[in-house]
Formats: structure tokens, sequence, C-alpha cells
């Protein structure tokens, strides 16, 4: 009901003809252009982070064998979907190339959007003025429902560590309203640590670039634990392995590297915090041993 007959024909008016690149995306240097879509997947990569919080919950979920992994296929398959028709959405209602100086925000396009934020320039095409307000209102609402699951879910693997032995054992306990009051207390002071850190780019440099690797090095897992525990109960198999499960760590180490080439200033501290907890680790241990 929102498309616009400019954005229409702009974007979907020449659909099979191929398109020049444009100057610096690599044109024909694939390794040029690669490397850009790697570097500029750090802010879908982080939208689609808390896929796997469902998992922080395992201990407090019957049937977790069964439950699990369809909430994980069915929750990641539903945001995929969403995420596909709200870009439908945009490029229905603007047109993916602008000018900078345009007067309009159709002239200003998906390419030139005020501050990149396309959902308040497509809400103003709808809504007029009140669209900016009222993306401003949805983002909030989001961003609140978003860190209730974050915050409650984030804060049971402190519990668990705990509860393994791995952290302060005060912070596996529960209070009297069964939940993990302090680990709560300690996940919230850490996440004003890093507020107070940096901006908030420099932080989706940071995460995204110590989650990468978290996920790397959970998948080499599975090719460790099939040679090494080949009679272990798997009540889900890799779908796909061996190659999806490699192709999948050569290409997230393929953007680790260009993140460390082009992002440094908090790739490379994320990469030494991640490292430092390996001697942490292994000092607890011995510590708990004693």
């Amino acid at each position: 009901a929102f498309a616009t007959d400019s954005a229409l024909s702009a974007n979907f008016g020449r659909l099979w003809e191929p398109a020049q690149a444009d100057p610096g995306t690599g044109g024909t240097d694939w390794l040029g252009l690669l490397t850009v879509i790697g570097v500029a997947m750090v802010g879908s990569l982080f939208a689609a982070d808390a896929w796997n919080n469902v998992t922080f919950v395992a201990g407090e979920v019957r049937d977790p064998e069964r439950t699990l992994p369809r909430s994980l296929a069915l929750g990641t398959g539903l945001v995929i979907a969403i995420y596909l028709l709200t870009n439908l959405a945009y490029l229905c209602v603007l047109p993916l190339r602008g000018t900078p100086d345009g007067a309009t925000v159709l002239d200003r396009g998906i390419q030139f959007a005020a501050e990149d934020r396309v959902a308040t320039a497509v809400a103003e095409v709808a809504f007029g003025h009140r669209g900016g307000v009222l993306m401003a209102v949805a983002v909030m609402i989001s961003t609140f429902g978003c860190n209730n699951g974050l915050i409650l879910a984030g804060a049971r693997i402190y519990y668990a560590m705990a509860r393994d032995g791995m952290f302060f054992a005060s912070v596996g306990a529960l209070n009297r309203h069964l939940s993990p009051a302090l680990a709560l207390l300690v996940q919230g002071a850490w996440a004003s640590v890093l507020c107070l850190s940096g901006t908030y780019g420099q932080l989706l440099d940071f995460l995204i670039f110590s989650v990468l690797l978290f996920y790397i090095l959970t998948i080499g897992g599975i090719f460790v634990l099939r040679r090494t525990r080949p009679g272990m109960a798997r009540p889900y198999r890799t779908w796909g392995y061996p190659v999806l499960p490699a192709l999948y760590i050569v290409m997230a180490l393929f953007i680790e590297v260009q993140l460390l080439r082009y992002k440094p200033q908090y790739t490379w501290p994320g990469l030494l915090l991640v490292l430092l907890g390996m001697p942490v680790y292994w000092a607890w241990k011995k510590v708990t041993r004693q």
C-alpha cells in the first residue's frame, strides 16, 4: 500500500539486466568484494546474534533434546523471513540509489538515508513527519523487549559457570524468587564497563569479533567430538557434516582476518581479552583443585 512508483521502477524495472559495480567495491576483484562484504557483515551478524540465547536455559527446559533444535530452527527461520520481508518493503518504498543532497527522502534513497536510518526514512514516506516518531517508539519497544530476553538469558551463563565450579560459587545461588540475582548484578556491572569503553559502533566490532571466534571454536568442537567420542549420544546430528561446518569455519575465519586488518582498534583488544581467558581458566582450575 505504501510502495512508490519511483522505487519500484528503479529497483525492479531492470531486475534481470547486469549492472556495473560501483568504483571502490572491488569490481571484478572478488577478494576485494568479499572483504567489503565481510567487514560490512558486523551489523547484520550483531542483529542475528541472539538466535542461540535459548540454549542458555537448556538446563531448565523440559525435553531439551527435542525442544531446543525445534526452537532454534523455528526462531531463526522466522527472523530470516521477517528480515527478508522488511528489506523487500524498503526496496518497494525507497529507491536503492540516491543523491546525498536530495531535497526529499525519496531523492536521497536508501543509499543516502539520513544517518543510515532506512526504516525511519520508509516510515516518513508512509506516515509523513509522524513516521520518525512512530519508528522511534517502535525501536524503543523492540529494544526493551530484546534487552529483557538478553539480560535474563545471559545471566544464566554466569549461573551455570558457578554451578560447574568455573566461577564464584555465590553467583550460582538463587534468591527466594528462584532467580540468579547475583549473576544478574555481575552481568549488569560488566555491561556497564563495556558501555563506558567505547561507542556503539566500536563495541559492535569488539563483540562480533569475539562472538565469531567462539562460534568457530564451538563448531570446531563438532569435528573433535566426532573423533574423540564417536559413541556419544547425539539427539541432533549436524546437517551437511562435514562440508557445511567446515565452510562456516572458513568463512568466519575470513571475516575475522578482515576485521583485524580494517578495524583493529577494537578487534585486537577483543582477541587479547579472549586469549586472556585461557590462563585465567587454567589458574582457576588449579586453585579449585587444591
